[in-house]
């Protein structure tokens, strides 16, 4: 595939159908779109080899599982170079949904969801604050989640660059 492929609208439209019901067929996309079934399977496979798309996920509700608590965790680091070993560390720990590598406060800044606060002190104690170069940690107790939502890439994304 050319390096220099450019999103179009077509691609972008096919985004933001998949968007909004990732389980959507390709020939009901292709109809919404006005091109074939194999346009919508060969404009989709160009755009995960471009990294543009990076697979599908299921949207879990964690409380329904019985998760009920999501902290967000403020990671100081002894030295910003330790990284990409507490990344690796982290990355195993089964809690963590999300890490960040950021600017600001914090070196790191990752997502937990756990059962119960006990359950979040023991993971903190047990797990996170004795991983090697961790200096020390802020968490933050999310109350509520009130928006969880991929952007409209259709009317942020310029095609006539």
């Amino acid at each position: 595939m050319a390096l220099n492929y450019e999103i179009d609208n077509v691609d972008l439209k096919i985004l933001e159908l998949l968007m909004k019901d990732a389980k959507k067929p390709y020939t009901e996309i292709a109809k919404q779109v006005y091109v074939s079934g194999g346009t919508v399977h060969v404009r989709m496979r160009k755009m995960e080899e471009l990294g543009i798309v990076r697979g599908t996920t299921l949207v879990i509700d964690h409380t329904n599982l019985g998760l009920d608590l999501t902290a967000f965790l403020g990671i100081y680091l002894e030295k910003s170079s330790m990284y990409g070993n507490v990344f690796d560390q982290l990355k195993e720990i089964p809690e963590i949904s999300t890490i960040h590598y950021t600017t600001g406060n914090y070196n790191m800044f990752v997502r937990i969801h756990c059962r119960n606060t006990n359950h979040l002190k023991n993971l903190l104690h047990d797990k996170i604050q004795r991983i090697e170069g961790i200096v020390r940690t802020e968490t933050i107790i999310s109350l509520e989640e009130s928006l969880n939502r991929n952007i409209d890439v259709v009317s942020l994304i310029d095609t006539k660059r």
